[in-house]
Parts: structure tokens; C-alpha cells; sequence
């Protein structure tokens, strides 16, 4: 293994784990909620998961599944496990409290982080948010640096 398909490989990772920190530092340039804004990025975030999902993931599923369960077999297990986790994830958004689930919109204005309350309360999400970004995101980096270093297209 050669040097620089390493540096390649670890560069490609850590520009994709840079691209979330970037993307948040967006958040951190407006003093306004931006709701059109807000409501592109989300669609536009919402459609690409939607892609990767249906065209990626449940097809590769159902590819495995079936060439290791049979054909019916492996289709229901495909079809079974995309709304057993529908049904997982329900469960786990009514077991939260709704006070650290909030359904309602919230705005920046309505927290001015200057008050104990919101503060203790922002850095609390904002502690959450990094672990669960991190706990995310190490395994997709290990995923794009092996990726990386057998076929840098399949890592591109």
C-alpha cells in the first residue's frame, strides 16, 4: 500500500467529516430564523436521504438477503425489517418526553442565551448533538477511509 493512496484516503475522510462543521457554521452566521431557508435545506437534506434509502440501501439489502434467504424469503425479511424500524423508531419518539422531543417550532429568537435557564439548556443540546454527530459519523469515516484506500472512486 503506497503512502499517498493513505494520505488520499484520509484526506477524502477528513474533508466528508469537515463537511458537517461547515455546514453547521451556517447556523452560527444568522441572529434570524430563516424559514424558507430552513424548509429548502431540510427538503433538500430529507429527498437525498430519501435517495439513498430506496435506491442504495434497500436495494443492496434486498440483494443480499435474497441470495442469502431465497427470493420470498429474503423480500419479506427486506420488507419486514423497513417497517419494523418505522415501528422502532415510533416507539423511541414516544417513549422520549416530549420536553427533550419537542414537536413544536421553535425559533433563534425565542432563545437569547444570556439567561442560566438557556444557557444550561443549550449547552446540554449542544453537548448531545456532538456526541450523537460523532457517534454517526466515526463509523461513516471508517466506511469512506477503507473505501478509499481499496478504490478511491468508491471512496470519492
Amino acid at each position: 500500500m503506497e503512502f499517498s493512496s493513505i494520505i488520499f484516503a484520509f484526506s477524502l475522510t477528513l474533508f466528508a467529516g469537515l463537511s458537517t462543521g461547515i455546514g453547521s457554521a451556517l447556523s452560527l452566521l444568522t441572529k434570524r430564523t430563516s424559514t424558507k431557508f430552513l424548509s429548502i435545506a431540510l427538503g433538500f437534506s430529507a429527498g437525498v436521504m430519501i435517495y439513498v434509502s430506496f435506491v442504495e440501501i434497500l436495494v443492496k439489502a434486498k440483494d443480499a438477503l435474497t441470495s442469502a434467504l431465497g427470493v420470498k424469503v429474503g423480500s419479506w425479511a427486506v420488507v419486514g425489517g423497513f417497517f419494523f424500524g418505522i415501528l422502532i423508531i415510533a416507539i423511541i419518539d414516544k417513549l422520549i418526553p416530549s420536553t427533550e422531543n419537542p414537536h413544536e417550532i421553535h425559533t433563534v429568537e425565542e432563545m437569547d442565551g444570556n439567561s442560566e435557564a438557556h444557557k444550561s439548556s443549550l449547552m446540554r443540546m449542544g453537548l448531545f448533538t456532538a456526541l450523537a454527530i460523532g457517534i454517526h459519523n466515526f463509523p461513516e469515516g471508517l466506511a469512506t477511509f477503507t473505501a478509499a484506500l481499496s478504490d478511491p472512486n468508491l471512496g470519492i
